[in-house]
């Protein structure tokens, strides 16, 4: 094999990691929101990536909470904010802390989703 064909099957396999699930630019994979909402207990305290597309975009400024829907082919979750809150209907990775209140004989509750940094 040349030299040429080793870098072209380089670049094509970094092209298919970059659009089938790992997040160009953060180093990390994308979890599936379906995975989050299934089971976040076994996200308690841990860091991820998501991609979807925001939604519903929603700030209280008496308590200022701010917050977005995102959702994948797979779910939706809603994703607390402190920073300005994204345009609706656009495409993002975004890293976040899943916390949880409690966890009860494995079960999670009041599970709690935590932007950390937003990739547009």
């Amino acid at each position: 094999m040349t030299i040429i064909q080793t870098l072209i099957i380089g670049v094509l396999m970094l092209f298919s990691l970059t659009s089938n699930g790992f997040a160009a630019g953060t180093g990390n994979l994308i979890t599936p929101i379906h995975e989050v909402n299934t089971a976040p207990a076994r996200f308690d305290d841990k860091e991820i990536n998501l991609r979807g597309v925001t939604k519903e975009p929603t700030h209280i400024p008496l308590i200022d909470l701010k917050a977005y829907t995102l959702e994948d082919e797979s779910g939706k979750i809603t994703i607390l904010t402190s920073a300005e809150l994204p345009r609706t209907d656009i495409e993002i990775i975004v890293r976040v802390r899943i916390e949880n209140l409690a966890i009860i004989q494995g079960e999670a509750v009041g599970t709690t989703v935590i932007e950390l940094k937003r990739y547009e």
